[in-house]
């Protein structure tokens, strides 16, 4: 047993590889085997692989109830499956896709499939109208579905239609309705816009459908149309509108004051009440009589005339007055008066006036053209009906000739160029009902409250000082904890586990051992020299011992090779 641990000293030390490793160079065949195991173990993976079933698509983009139905049904069926990447598609052979499509849909797989127009193509002959009417329009609720499945945020979706039946009589006709209820997916939400977008595609996808005839409902009982407009009848467009002009006055009053007062000595708040209703107005209006020298003429129109009598009928009334009248006769044969003159150029006798009256009648008619004004108004929606602008301004900074900074109210003059130019900014107008209200006043700084600017607190007392404490404390005591269970255990488990061996002390025989009154190894000899020494002491002795004694050595060989296997 003496010579045993010198000898084990020697294997350790000459050698230096693992016992794995050892045992490889012992038997060369070894690394033959197993690399020819690894390259048959590589063949048979690779010939595995090739002779698998080119995989297709089945389903995509189905629920997670549909999913595991169809997950179901396949394992029942023993047919193999896999999920495509993300798990948005179920992948089988391609050789079976037809047939276990058809046997899925036997068994109504996948539930949240709708259909389309398809149902139109296989009309069987002699279809009731009110068959054809019901297929159209689930074939129509099928498409409207799909399309706004077609939405990212959405998930699934359906759609109901009231298709009143259609009348001749003006006054029984109905009007549509629809409505749609929306499965979102899981964290996502659909916005405002969305859901008008959904309004408007339903209803013009439907005769005589209006928009606001459509009801949106989510999965979770959500009325989502009646989000678009508030109790006054405003949508959110008009809001955001009315947001957008508030703060483009405030831009425009802020813009103008910043460069008199600085950027941060300013602020300004504007309400605007808009009007968005739209008016239509016509006018038709007939002014008084005007000039009619000035006067346009349509028309004009005239009449005259006269009438001259005979002698008047004269007389007693009666039966001798009421003769006819005599034969009349011609001037030339007409007989003298009896004091005519006979003898030629006598001088005719006057003419006797006409005897009895003479009536004239005269007409004018004129027509002048009518005046008459007519002006249609239509006033647009979004008008500006009154304004109400509050400005703020900061205190002035001075500093006096010690250096001392001091905060003073802007004179009356400087305030009434700031109204002045605030009024022309916004605008400003009386007759509309425009309010302007600029005050000076001095602004709260940061840390200052009503009761004064904040005192000077010490560092380990700051708000910010003890917040971050409290978030490095847990850190700090994790630390603590690392630093105490390293120094505790793992550090010494470390040095009792890690440490090397002692060296193995060799027996020396009776020439070898020095005598007894030899003095110890200087202490000045450092540690590598004394390994050095040691080692070269070793080899020297199992020289010595392999040429006193080879059997035990071959001896001690072949047990440590008995050891190992």
């Amino acid at each position: 047993m003496s010579t045993a641990a010198p000898t084990g000293g020697l294997a350790a030390g000459a050698n230096g590889l693992p016992p794995m490793l050892e045992r490889m160079r012992a038997q060369p065949r070894l690394p033959l085997i197993l690399g020819a195991a690894a390259l048959a173990t590589v063949a048979a993976a690779f010939f595995l692989w090739s002779r698998g079933p080119d995989y297709k698509v089945l389903y995509t983009n189905v629920s997670d109830r549909d999913g595991g139905a169809i997950i179901a049904s396949l394992q029942q069926m023993n047919v193999p499956y896999k999920f495509a990447e993300g798990g948005g598609a179920i992948l089988i052979a391609g050789d079976k896709v037809a047939e276990t499509r058809l046997k899925l849909a036997a068994q109504g797989l996948p539930k949240a499939g709708g259909v389309g127009f398809e149902l139109m193509d296989n009309q069987k002959f002699g279809t009731s109208q009110f068959a054809e009417q019901v297929n159209y329009q689930r074939g129509l609720e099928g498409e409207l579905a799909r399309s706004i499945e077609s939405i990212g945020s959405i998930e699934a979706a359906r759609v109901h239609l009231a298709l009143p039946k259609p009348s001749l009589f003006v006054r029984d006709q109905k009007k549509p309705s629809a409505s749609v209820v929306l499965t979102l997916m899981r964290g996502r939400s659909i916005d405002e816009g969305q859901v008008s977008a959904i309004v408007h595609m339903v209803s013009s996808s439907v005769p005589d459908l209006d928009a606001k005839s459509v009801t949106v409902v989510d999965q979770r009982g959500n009325l989502l149309s009646s989000a678009r407009g508030t109790s006054q009848g405003l949508d959110v467009s008009q809001l955001k509108y009315a947001q957008e002009i508030e703060q483009g006055y405030v831009r425009r009053i802020e813009a103008i004051l910043q460069p008199l007062v600085g950027a941060s000595n300013v602020r300004a708040q504007v309400a605007a009440e808009i009007d968005f209703s739209v008016v239509e107005h016509t006018d038709e209006k007939y002014r008084p009589n005007q000039d009619p020298a000035q006067a346009a003429i349509r028309s004009q129109q005239s009449s005259e005339s006269a009438q001259h009598n005979g002698a008047p009928p004269g007389g007693v009334p009666g039966a001798l007055s009421n003769q006819p009248p005599v034969n009349p006769t011609a001037p030339i044969t007409a007989p003298k008066p009896p004091n005519a003159p006979n003898a030629p150029g006598a001088s005719p006798a006057p003419t006797a006036a006409p005897a009895g009256p003479s009536n004239t009648r005269k007409d004018v008619t004129t027509n002048y053209e009518l005046d008459r004004t007519i002006r249609h108004v239509q006033q647009a929606a979004g008008g500006v009906k009154r304004l109400s602008v509050a400005v703020v301004v900061n205190h002035r900074d001075t500093v006096d000739a010690a250096g001392k900074t001091s905060a003073r109210a802007l004179a009356p003059a400087e305030m009434e160029q700031i109204r002045n130019l605030a009024k022309e900014a916004m605008g400003f107008s009386q007759e509309r009902g425009d309010s302007l209200n600029v005050v000076n006043s001095a602004f709260a700084r940061d840390g200052e409250s009503d009761a004064g600017p904040a005192t000077d607190v010490p560092f380990w007392r700051d708000r910010d000082t003890l917040a971050f404490g409290k978030t490095l404390v847990p850190y700090l005591l994790i630390g603590l904890l690392a630093l105490f269970a390293w120094f505790a255990v793992g550090r010494p488990l470390m040095r009792r586990h890690l440490a090397a061996p002692p060296p193995a002390q060799p027996v020396a025989d009776a020439s070898t051992v020095p005598p007894t009154g030899t003095a110890p190894a200087e202490p000045e000899e450092t540690l590598q020299q004394r390994e050095s020494a040691r080692q070269k002491a070793d080899m020297d002795y199992a020289q010595q011992t392999a040429d006193k004694d080879p059997k035990l050595v071959a001896a001690l060989i072949q047990h440590w090779m008995h050891t190992d296997d």
